[in-house]
């Protein structure tokens, strides 16, 4: 079992195809990681390089509405964890600010895993 991951969470509550939902989540995850790179956090960094010699292990799961997506989203950031979270320019199938992705780590399994561990799979 992998040491480190990054949950993804989608929004299952509003109407996105396939497509739009895939780089919702890769918007996530791609933030996240700047946010580590751009922070002066050192423990995040080490969790980074120890994600990437890993595999780059993500796990995509959905919230049921944008509140359980925020109440996850501030339960991670408390922890101390790297978040993300991404809000729609509006350019295709959603209205400009639409709240639909959030990002977790890279963190170490088990912390990501005390605030996802109750989601489904995407």
């Amino acid at each position: 079992m992998s040491e480190y991951k990054q949950a993804i969470i989608l929004r299952r509550d509003i109407e996105m195809g396939r497509g739009k939902a895939a780089a919702q989540a890769a918007h996530a995850s791609v933030e996240a990681v700047i946010t580590i790179i751009r922070s002066d956090n050192r423990e995040w960094k080490e969790w980074l390089e120890k994600w990437l010699r890993e595999g780059q292990i993500k796990v995509v799961l959905r919230a049921e509405s944008e509140e359980e997506l925020l109440k996850i989203y501030l339960k991670a950031s408390e922890a101390g964890l790297p978040t993300s979270i991404i809000r729609d320019a509006g350019r295709t199938q959603l209205p400009p600010g639409t709240l639909t992705a959030i990002a977790i780590g890279p963190a170490p399994s088990e912390a990501v895993d005390k605030i996802t561990g109750h989601l489904k799979l995407f």
